[in-house]
């Protein structure tokens, strides 16, 4: 148990940090090449992350780096989701 707790999805952080509305938005991103996770490019959604993975972001509002600070359980509120993870400048 406490293993599973230890890392999150890609597609399921992106959707409960509110990068995307859906898992299927998130896919779509991925496929498109649009997440980088520790400088290292990925086409997995079920790609784990952890806590401390910087991950790079190709977002149509632009492009955010941020470090994934906390996991969350579910997809919560703005402000909870936001501090989830802490944007790199």
């Amino acid at each position: 148990m406490a293993e599973a707790a230890a890392w999150l999805r890609l597609d399921k952080f992106l959707v409960f940090a509110r990068f995307c509305k859906t898992r299927a938005v998130a896919e779509a991103l991925v496929a498109q090449g649009g997440v980088r996770i520790n400088r290292q490019p990925t086409d997995k959604l079920h790609a784990r992350l952890r806590p401390g993975d910087v991950l790079t972001l190709a977002l149509p509002q632009g492009v955010k780096v941020v470090e994934v600070l906390l996991l969350p359980e579910r997809r919560s509120s703005a402000p909870l989701a936001q501090s989830c993870y802490r944007e790199i400048p």
